[in-house]
């Protein structure tokens, strides 16, 4: 989906369309398939740069994903939320670092060193 595209979806609808890459890149991450795994991440980013152009409320929204059944989906909003809903999303983080279930609880705890060390900054 092309920015342009994205501008025109409601909320809900950038929401579905964010659990959705978050599912495909846990499914592409279990099959090792790297250039598939960066392909969808750079589609979230695209999301997520819709969201932060509508505002800190219209990126709110992806605290609702902070209860999700999938890690991967989990992990990825906590971490996009981090900027607007910091002690919250940090919460979900260290949850998912503890949880042991990775790669997910790696890649938290990656995310935590770099926020203590400064190295990660929240945009």
């Amino acid at each position: 989906m092309t920015p342009r595209e994205l501008k025109d979806l409601t909320l809900e609808q950038l929401l579905t369309q964010f659990i959705e890459i978050g599912l495909a890149q846990d499914g592409a991450l279990l099959k090792d398939e790297h250039a598939k795994f960066n392909q969808l991440y750079r589609q979230m980013d695209e999301v997520d740069n819709e969201l932060r152009a509508r505002g800190p409320t219209a990126r709110l929204t992806l605290t609702r994903l902070f209860d999700h059944p999938n890690l991967q989906v989990r992990l990825r909003a906590a971490t996009r939320a981090l900027a607007v809903a910091p002690s919250r999303a940090r919460e979900v983080i260290e949850a998912i670092a503890a949880s042991r279930l990775y790669p997910q609880a790696g890649d938290a705890g990656m995310l935590l060193s770099g926020l203590d060390d400064g190295t990660f900054k929240p945009i």
